[in-house]
């Protein structure tokens, strides 16, 4: 069984930092992307960011660039999301996802991905 399990989740005041971590179990992802998915309250779910396989592709959300960095340990199956510089419009769950097929460029969609977390959540005081 395939579980992906987030967590470093919690509560920061506004410009603070916090670094989620996704450890994956039951299968291997070194060879398949994975990304970062948030959804507020009332909100659809929103793309934050993926990695490739090799860490060569990290595509983000326009929102979070050049604050957030995903990075990926392929020896420990897991993924990062450093976030920095947080605002209170980043209060959300938070869930990790992973790639059941091999693709070069890490898909920003999240009906591409096939494993979830159970999310964590992520709140932002202002």
């Amino acid at each position: 069984q395939v579980q992906l399990v987030e967590s470093g989740g919690g509560l920061v005041q506004a410009g603070g930092s916090l670094r989620l971590s996704c450890a994956a179990s039951g299968r291997s992802f070194s060879r398949n992307a994975m990304g970062w998915f948030r959804q507020a309250p009332g909100k659809e779910r929103e793309f934050i960011a993926a990695i490739s396989w090799d860490s060569r592709s990290t595509p983000y959300a326009d929102s979070v660039k050049g604050r957030f960095t995903i990075s990926r340990d392929n020896i420990k199956n897991s993924v990062y999301l450093q976030m920095n510089s947080l605002k209170p419009e980043d209060t959300a769950v938070y869930y990790c996802a992973g790639d059941r097929d091999f693709t070069v460029v890490p898909i920003r969609s999240g009906p591409g991905y096939d494993y979830w977390g159970q999310g964590t959540q992520v709140t932002v005081s202002s």
